[in-house]
């Protein structure tokens, strides 16, 4: 038996060298390169101090043209024959690479006033590479930014009247250096009579040129400007401030009660995380249909865009006022308090997004919370929030049986926040929102234990509000998390959050809402958040019956996987010319929708929809009858504050 087994091995052995030597014949005439060397990496950036103050000047005037015109000094040390160059890329609070590369143009570089050659890395394809001749005292770069003109360009950050001016998007840094250690002077030139604002220090002002102390370039670049032609300051209290800009004077007029709820904002912050880690704050906030939209944190700012008309229709625009208590919060969270994985010493250095759902999920509860207690947004409009992002977990993200909540926390640098075909499928960014209801659930698991002594907001205090007066950043892991919730309530943390964020096919994340004292429901007509949403955006949310998004012309912007409009074969980008006959309305379809539930026997047929893919017609028949179905939340406790009422009622005197 044990011959054969040797000649089993050798023969099995005499015929894969058989067929190998066959293969390699066959290949003979086969041309088989070998990799590619690749370039040296980009230099690793060091804690040391970079020699000599870098002078920025940016010249911000040209409104016709929409330009950036940057002149940047860098002293040389003694003996420096190699300078690399680079442009920030991996920016805190963008979650993934958004250096905004192609955007700089006739880039020129000076070595004691004669231009030298430089070369761009052909990996780091933000490093300019130069070489410099002996002796060589100071290098003077000069650039324009090429500022977006249209949406489909990138992000409009000037237009006739207004400017947001993002030091990152048209200035260099050298490479080996933490950027805390990198010191810049900075002077803006800017149009003509034109408000100043941001959180930097030590302004001054000849003119319309304005320069500031020297600060470095991680504080630089964390202190973005706007600046406009219509400009108004308000004094929130605790070196506070809310500078605002518009398209035009009269969007700024809000009423005294209106601003006093960022008044009452503030107050609330300060209450619920017991501390501040800001000398001083500026909300730096464009009213405005023309600049581009953002929401971004800072630790002595924020820099927020909202509809123009956000607070003169105060009433009507509640729905969208949320980002500032959202930016507010990330003082605290996501900029003191910070991932380990998430800070990194310069803006090379690739982030990793593993606790987003801390950093986004907690801010989006509080910023959630602290809306309603401040008075910003009303409680419907709170309640509305989360209905919708129940409903959509509970009905509409099938991706939730095999996506976690953590492995969102790498769509950023996944997609780069791009338009998604199935997005209900491959899930969003759910880390904010689906964070957002694990946190109650948390809040409502310690409220029940201690029998309503404490709740997240010990947490906040105990986890955000350390060290009053620091201005720095303070990084956790999982385990901080973990250790300080379990010094507000003994609890199996570790198990809770591991089952909720990494794992996959949970039960809908509605548990928090249940012990809160709501419940989720559907009914025929949208909450007050949705409503306010749609009627803005002109689109009309049919998730939750036919299972799609439509705007006002018919064209189908989402389909929700699995749903009825999916199974019938409606997707993406599909026009909806007509529905059961009729040329198609936001009024046609919904009432074709109840026509389908509340008719005849004659109506139950299904609803029939003339559709447009392309050059090509056709008729496509859905087979629903549910009826028309929008989330809500009710109360379980009607006529009696439950935990939710009492989470978001105002708390300061």
């Amino acid at each position: 038996m044990g011959a054969m087994k040797s000649y089993l091995a050798v023969t099995t052995l005499v015929l894969s060298l058989s067929v190998s030597a066959a293969a390699l014949a066959q290949d003979a005439t086969r041309t088989t390169p070998m990799a590619a060397v690749l370039p040296p990496p980009v230099a690793k950036a060091q804690d040391v101090p970079y020699p000599g103050t870098i002078a920025l000047q940016i010249d911000a005037s040209d409104l016709d043209r929409g330009v950036y015109r940057v002149v940047q000094t860098f002293p040389v040390a003694t003996g420096t024959r190699d300078l690399t160059l680079l442009q920030p890329g991996w920016l805190p609070g963008n979650h993934s690479e958004t250096g905004t590369y192609p955007l700089l143009a006739d880039i020129h570089f000076f070595a004691d006033g004669k231009e030298v050659a430089w070369v761009r890395d052909t990996v780091a394809v933000n490093a300019f590479h130069l070489v410099l001749p002996d002796g060589t005292r100071e290098v003077a770069a000069k650039f324009v930014h090429t500022s977006p003109l249209q949406p489909s360009e990138g992000r409009i950050t000037m237009t006739p009247d207004m400017l947001n001016l993002q030091w990152e998007k048209m200035s260099l840094y050298p490479a080996g250096y933490y950027t805390r250690g990198i010191v810049v002077k900075p002077t803006v030139t800017f149009p003509k009579g034109w408000t100043v604002f941001t959180a930097l220090d030590g302004m001054a002002r000849s003119g319309d040129v304005v320069t500031w102390s020297q600060i470095d370039y991680e504080r630089l670049v964390d202190s973005p400007i706007f600046a406009g032609a219509y400009a108004k300051r308000f004094d929130l209290g605790s070196g506070v401030w809310m500078d605002a800009v518009a398209d035009e004077p009269a969007l700024l007029a809000i009423t005294p009660q209106h601003i006093k709820t960022y008044n009452n904002l503030v107050d609330e912050a300060l209450l619920t995380f017991g501390a501040r880690h800001f000398d001083h704050y500026d909300f730096l906030l464009a009213l405005s249909d023309n600049l581009g939209g953002i929401g971004l944190e800072h630790h002595r700012s924020s820099e927020n865009q909202m509809k123009e008309k956000s607070w003169v229709d105060w009433d009507k625009m509640g729905w969208a006022r949320n980002v500032i208590p959202h930016e507010f919060v990330h003082s605290w969270n996501g900029k003191y308090r910070r991932p380990a994985d998430l800070w990194t010493p310069d803006y090379q250095q690739p982030m990793q997004n593993t606790l987003l759902w801390v950093y986004e999920g907690q801010t989006q509860f509080w910023g959630y919370i602290l809306g309603a207690r401040s008075g910003i947004q009303s409680k419907d409009d709170i309640l509305g929030s989360f209905a919708n992002i129940a409903g959509r977990f509970v009905e509409a993200t099938p991706g939730r049986g095999w996506r976690s909540v953590e492995d969102t926390t790498a769509g950023p640098q996944l997609n780069n926040r791009r338009p998604l075909p199935y997005s209900s499928l491959t899930r969003n960014e759910d880390y904010y929102t689906e964070g957002a209801l694990t946190w109650l659930e948390a809040d409502q698991i310690i409220r029940s234990g201690t029998k309503g002594a404490k709740g997240l907001d010990d947490f906040a205090r105990a986890f955000f509000g350390v060290r009053d007066g620091d201005w720095g950043e303070l990084t956790y892991t999982f385990d901080d998390v973990v250790s300080t919730l379990n010094g507000v309530y003994p609890y199996d943390w570790a198990s809770f959050l591991k089952t909720r964020i990494y794992g996959t096919g949970q039960p809908a994340p509605l548990k928090g809402l249940e012990m809160a004292g709501y419940k989720l429901v559907f009914k025929d007509k949208p909450n007050p958040y949705d409503e306010g949403g749609a009627k803005e955006s002109k689109r009309l949310d049919l998730s939750y019956s036919l299972g799609m998004t439509l705007d006002k012309d018919g064209q189908v912007g989402a389909t929700v996987w699995d749903g009825a409009a999916y199974n019938a074969g409606v997707v993406n980008g599909v026009k909806v010319t007509a529905v059961n006959g009729r040329a198609y309305s936001d009024d046609v379809i919904k009432d074709a929708i109840t026509a389908a539930k509340t008719g005849g026997a004659a109506d139950k047929a299904p609803i029939t929809l003339l559709v447009r893919r392309g050059d090509r017609y056709q008729t496509v028949k859905i087979d629903y009858h549910g009826g028309l179905r929008w989330p809500w939340l009710e109360s379980t406790t009607p006529g009696k504050i439950n935990g939710l009422d009492r989470l978001l009622a105002a708390r300061h005197k």
